[in-house]
């Protein structure tokens, strides 16, 4: 399944290179929300139970990383604490990726980064917490993430909670649908909006079931039809903020971010920092509920593939 050319820059942890060789289910699983999204030493025992629910439920976890020039595709234990704890990782898309394996660079890979790798050795299900898309303003800033493209061109599964709540999420649908990506509602008639189960915006498609999600994944391979698959999968009503609170945190957030001329790469992780701290650290937890529930159901669908 992996190109040769590939190869020689690929690190198969043992236990997912068993699993793909057996063609027992895997999930795919980001690094930058380790690196880049959440504090430690909370990223780091995120990322242990998330691999531990994927185990749970039947399938083996892959943890995706640059780690000195090398694409780790799942981590040892160590490996995993130690990119928890990094400092000044790079926040990896598709256009660095190269460069941080030609330079020996270590990086965190957003949603089209790990995508990438993920396809590379035929992982087809991946976990995550939100997708990038088209960020408010974008009309004149060009801010659109490479995630939307990605999602066109690879053939992967991306089990998230919508697009992430600081998005202009009507464009980033608009844009899913231009490209021809399917975006499915998990059991629910609108999209979710990451910290809260509801957005304003219906969801394209609607599935109640991990099996119909590998039913329609399977058709689309089938038909020769292009591209990866976009799975909404709402946080637990428990854990949820609703909207109409978020949408307070989210406006202050990002009138601090153009007050500090924060632009590119440094938008995102500067929103989440300053909304976890605008509420006192309940989208920390509601972050981690959603990345949980996440990872739960893109092991099952794994398993219905």
């Amino acid at each position: 399944m992996t190109p040769e050319s590939a190869r020689p820059f690929i690190d198969l942890h043992a236990p997912v290179a068993e699993a793909l060789a057996a063609r027992r289910p895997v999930v795919a699983l980001e690094s930058t929300i380790i690196t880049h999204g959440m504090p430690y030493p909370q990223n780091g025992a995120m990322a242990a139970q998330v691999e531990k629910i994927i185990a749970d439920e039947g399938a083996v976890p892959a943890t995706i990383a640059v780690v000195d020039g090398r694409i780790k595709i799942g981590l040892s234990d160590g490996e995993r604490e130690s990119l928890a704890l990094t400092e000044h990782a790079m926040k990896l898309s598709r256009a660095d990726l190269a460069f941080a394996v030609a330079e020996g660079r270590t990086g965190g890979t957003t949603v089209a980064a790990t995508m990438i790798c993920a396809a590379l050795v035929g992982i087809r299900v991946f976990a995550t917490g939100g997708i990038g898309g088209v960020h408010k303003g974008a009309e004149t800033s060009f801010d659109v993430s490479a995630d939307l493209d990605e999602l066109a061109r690879t053939p992967v599964i991306v089990v998230s909670a919508g697009a992430k709540a600081i998005l202009d999420i009507e464009k980033t649908l608009e844009v899913l649908e231009t490209r021809g990506v399917p975006v499915i509602g998990n059991g629910c008639e609108v999209m979710p909006a990451f910290w809260s189960r509801r957005s304003p915006f219906p969801a394209p498609m609607v599935l109640d079931s991990p099996e119909k999600i590998a039913r329609l994944y399977a058709t689309r391979q089938a038909l020769g039809l292009s591209g990866g698959m976009l799975v909404a999968n709402p946080v637990p009503e428990v854990d949820e903020i609703p909207a109409e609170e978020m949408a307070g945190y989210i406006e202050a957030a990002q009138k601090a971010a153009e007050a500090q001329r924060i632009v590119g790469k440094a938008v995102t992780p500067f929103l989440l920092s300053k909304i976890l701290e605008l509420t006192g650290g309940r989208s920390l937890k509601t972050n981690i509920a959603l990345v949980e529930n996440n990872a739960r159901l893109a092991a099952q669908i794994a398993r219905a593939l």
